[in-house]
């Protein structure tokens, strides 16, 4: 008998209306841009919920059937699809015709578009690793082939088909990838609301901490003002020396010379305001040593004198039973919030051809969410499609090396186009490699900008990433602001995370969910959109020696754009060069963003914060909703919630920011909130005017002229009313956004390793280098190539990138914002000309243009030239009017 928390409430058969049935063959409906397509010769038809797809009954969309010339043809707004009655699916009998992009699909059809998906798990993967296909394709469609998935009976439980159906999903959505999205999480199941402190910082490390120094760690985050939101007990929590066969990674009993009491130190991290994970390794049953052995031996007929071992089986619902009503939710009432699945031991079990990963998670997650009135979650390893369903990804032991840290950057945006968004990496990394301060650091930055915040290492003295224990102080401010600053964003990370639930819109994606036409949309994988507001480019390689700088390209989509922190302009429709210290952070919000965020704390953070501070970006009109309810409970299913939206008008000489009242149940936020609005990019002599409900406010301003950010302070606000702020001036613009390029210079020669004399000459001929780029030629000689890159991407505005991985064999990016017809590309054994590589013994230029994209160019996949220009990367480089060319007059006027 399978437990009713495994019961399934879902809705598989699809509406008679939605179906066209044509001898061994069932076509249905599912949306305007998705449809089933079966084939059955003895016509039996799979109607039951699949590991898959859980949702066929769906609203009838638009459709018309006719008959053409012995084919059937069934049209709606996105497709057409032509079938020739009583034949097999084959290219010849089957076609489907995708409107947005004019391609027709046939059976066996190879889509070498597709922009990737996910996979199960970073363990054994050092940097860059193909990824598995994903639903979005820049081709515009994607077949799903959900034919060898199990289904679920009328228990709710797995088990093989009975038939061998040909069962697809054909998604047609041309480049609308959003709507791709939607229709899966339709059919296949939405992504659940995470609880809200899921999102703060999480500790974890693999180490057997004993009760006391697990108290003096929390201690310590504390009083070193390090936030944390959860601290997870690794499997050292339980026996590992266990006297008999089993290896000790399997366990289910406290270590009582670690942890005397367990509900005592349970409570003390509650007490601390964390919530707590332990973690499992269940692949080896339950040993005589366990203290539940006797009981679920018991249960499962097995004679406890024998002291044979329990089997694993979850396949079995006696035993799944048994496996969580004895081992987990004892503990479960004791105070632990989740349980950490760290399966890894095996992709068989006594359901053939069945990954017990799927079901495993798949029952945790159902389990856990027994009590209906608490948000389940699981934390584990990707399980393939459906996995959407069951937040959160752990993604396995990661190492401690630049190219993970860079492959994350790439992957988890990428997962998105598999509707998996809310993935846990370990950030810093779990082993190996060579303990880079530089790279923890870079790491936790990129942490802050990723779905689930969570340092993790693994035993060893110097694994040790105690944020306060690094030597150098630098990295220590770093670490303690950074991670600050992940607790800030809850507000706006929380209101993300209903966005994934509502729309089906994970926090990160790839910048061609928003930008389909643009061609460099799908050129720039290191950067990601970072929720509605924000594009993020974490530096994710190490600081050049000889710049002291860490350089990242970004492209920027059309409008104006400003750096978050350090208020700085971008004209879009370009690629930049950013270079920046240890501190630095590449975060961009397009003029008109609102940014909803809590205060900078030491401690805490998570709740609906009493201080709201309202980042706004001048220059565009726009608005953002505040989604915020209790943070856990599974109300908000029926609209328990409160929504505050705050938009933006811009006139050019006037600026409104307007906070709404609050709408829905205003007894989950602060009856008297603080509101903190800091303006991007305003002229500090505006004249300001607050107002809540009409009746004016005193207020107090102050102005950073650094980052051109005015603050306003005194606003207090109750739920229901509403705040308006304008600000006017009698100049012609509001905005300001002055000139950074001497300052820039100055910052870059203060970081450069360079002789002092070369640097103090050149500052008395700034003015004359920023008016005319060229009159730089005569201290290149004196510089390494990495000086003369940064200087001439920020001078001319113009450069050369080379990503390796992520696109095969190489991206290479080549940018002339200016469209300065003197700029020329160089190639030391290769040249590129619009696209068609041809090998060259000798130096080339290339006909100049503002950029140059190749993703991939067939002529690098086969032979050695291909490998070749991978080896050669850095004989790419840029000629700037040629100044590259030193001439000896040149050498004798350098200082």
């Amino acid at each position: 008998m399978v437990p009713q928390q495994f019961r399934l409430d879902v809705q598989p058969i699809a509406s008679s209306n939605a179906i066209v049935r044509l001898g061994h063959a069932r076509f249905t409906v599912l949306t305007e841009r998705l449809v089933r397509l079966e084939y059955d010769p003895n016509d039996q038809f799979e109607d039951r919920a699949t590991q898959t797809m859980w949702y066929r009954q769906q609203p009838v969309p638009d459709f018309a059937v006719h008959g053409e010339d012995g084919w059937v043809i069934i049209e709606t707004a996105a497709l057409v699809l032509r079938y020739q009655e009583g034949e097999p699916f084959t290219r010849h009998s089957l076609s489907i015709q995708v409107k947005a992009t004019d391609v027709e699909w046939h059976p066996g059809d190879i889509d070498d578009e597709n922009l990737k998906g996910t996979m199960r798990t970073l363990d054994m993967v050092n940097g860059y690793t193909p990824l598995s296909e994903g639903l979005i394709s820049r081709s515009g469609w994607y077949l799903l082939d959900d034919s060898e998935t199990f289904v679920f009976n009328d228990q709710s439980w797995l088990e093989a088909r009975n038939s061998e159906s040909m069962d697809w999903y054909f998604f047609a959505y041309g480049h609308d990838y959003k709507a791709a999205l939607a229709d899966y999480c339709t059919v296949s199941g939405s992504m659940p609301l995470i609880p809200r402190w899921i999102l703060g910082n999480w500790w974890s490390r693999y180490w057997a901490y004993s009760e006391t120094e697990l108290k003096a760690l929390l201690n310590d985050f504390q009083a070193h003002e390090i936030p944390l939101a959860v601290c997870i007990i690794d499997m050292d929590w339980h026996v590992t020396e266990t006297g008999n066969n089993s290896t000790g990674w399997t366990g289910y009993t406290w270590n009582e010379d670690l942890f005397p009491d367990p509900k005592r130190m349970i409570d003390f991290i509650h007490e601390k305001g964390l919530r707590t994970a332990l973690n499992l390794h269940p692949a080896e049953g339950i040993h005589p040593h366990e203290i539940q052995y006797e009981q679920m031996a018991q249960i499962m007929g097995i004679d406890p004198a024998s002291k044979k071992p329990v089997e694993f089986d979850i396949t079995d619902p006696a035993f799944a039973d048994a496996y969580f009503e004895v081992l987990h939710h004892p503990y479960e009432d004791m105070g632990v919030d989740f349980w950490w699945l760290d399966w890894q031991q095996g992709l068989t079990c006594k359901i053939e051809n069945l990954d017990p990963l799927w079901f495993i998670n798949h029952l945790h997650f159902q389990d856990l969410g027994r009590d209906t009135t608490r948000r389940p979650f699981i934390f584990s390893r990707w399980g393939n499609e459906g996995h959407q369903r069951y937040p959160i990804g752990f993604s396995g032991d990661s190492y401690i090396t630049w190219d993970t840290l860079s492959f994350q950057s790439y992957m988890t945006p990428t997962a998105s186009n598999v509707a998996y968004g809310w993935w846990s990496h370990d950030i810093g990394g779990h082993t190996s490699g060579e303990g880079d301060t530089e790279l923890f650091t870079r790491w936790v930055q990129f942490g802050v900008f990723s779905p689930i915040m969570r340092i993790h290492s693994t035993k060893g003295y110097f694994y040790d990433v105690r944020p306060w224990v690094f030597d150098d102080a630098e990295v220590r401010n770093v670490l303690r602001d950074t991670m600050q600053l992940r607790h800030a964003l809850i507000p706006y990370l929380y209101t993300m995370a209903w966005r994934a639930y509502q729309d089906s819109l994970p926090l990160m994606l790839p910048m061609y969910y928003e930008y389909p036409e643009a061609e460099e949309a799908y050129h720039c994988p290191q950067q990601y959109l970072f929720g509605s507001e924000l594009i993020a480019a974490p530096f994710v390689d190490p600081a050049d020696p000889d710049t002291g700088l860490a350089r990242q390209v970004v492209w920027l989509p059309e409008g104006d754009w400003y750096n978050v922190f350090t208020g700085e302009t971008y004209q879009g429709n370009r690629w930049h060069a950013i270079y920046g210290k240890l501190k630095d952070i590449p975060l961009f919000a397009k003029a008109g963003a609102i940014l909803p965020m809590g205060p900078m704390s030491g401690w805490g953070g998570i709740e609906n914060p009493d201080e709201l501070h309202l980042h706004v970006f001048a220059g565009a009109d726009h608005s953002f909703t505040l989604y915020e309810d209790d943070g856990e409970s599974r109300e908000y299913l029926q609209d328990h919630a409160c929504l505050t939206t705050i938009s933006q008008q811009w006139g050019g000489d006037q600026l409104t920011v307007t906070v709404d009242p609050a709408e829905g149940d205003t007894s989950l936020i602060p009856q008297e909130r603080t509101v903190v609005l800091h303006l991007h990019g305003v002229s500090p002599m505006a004249q300001i005017t607050a107002t809540v409900d009409g009746s004016t406010l005193e207020t107090a301003s102050f102005y950073d002229s650094d980052t051109e950010i005015l603050t306003i302070e005194g606003l207090q606000l109750t739920p229901n009313a509403r705040l308006s702020v304008s600000l006017q001036t009698s100049e012609a613009s509001l905005r300001v956004h002055r000139d950074r390029k001497l300052e820039k210079l100055t910052r870059m020669l203060r970081a450069f390793r360079l002789n002092t004399g070369v640097r103090n000459k050149m500052a008395e001929h700034f003015e004359e280098i920023l008016a005319d780029p060229d009159a730089i030629a005569p201290y290149l000689v004196m510089m390494q190539p990495a000086h003369i890159r940064a200087l001439c991407e920020l001078l001319y505005d113009a450069g050369v990138q080379f990503i390796k991985d992520t696109h095969d064999p190489v991206l290479l990016i080549l940018w002339n914002n200016n469209q300065d017809k003197a700029i020329t590309y160089r190639y030391g054994d290769a040249y590129l000309h619009f696209g068609f590589v041809q090998s060259a013994h000798q130096h080339q230029d290339v006909v100049p243009c503002s950029k140059i994209i190749v993703p991939e160019v067939q002529s690098w996949k086969h032979g050695a030239l291909g490998e070749h220009v991978q080896h050669t990367q850095w004989q790419v480089d840029v000629a700037y009017h040629d100044i590259t060319t030193v001439t000896e007059s040149h050498r004798e006027r350098t200082p």
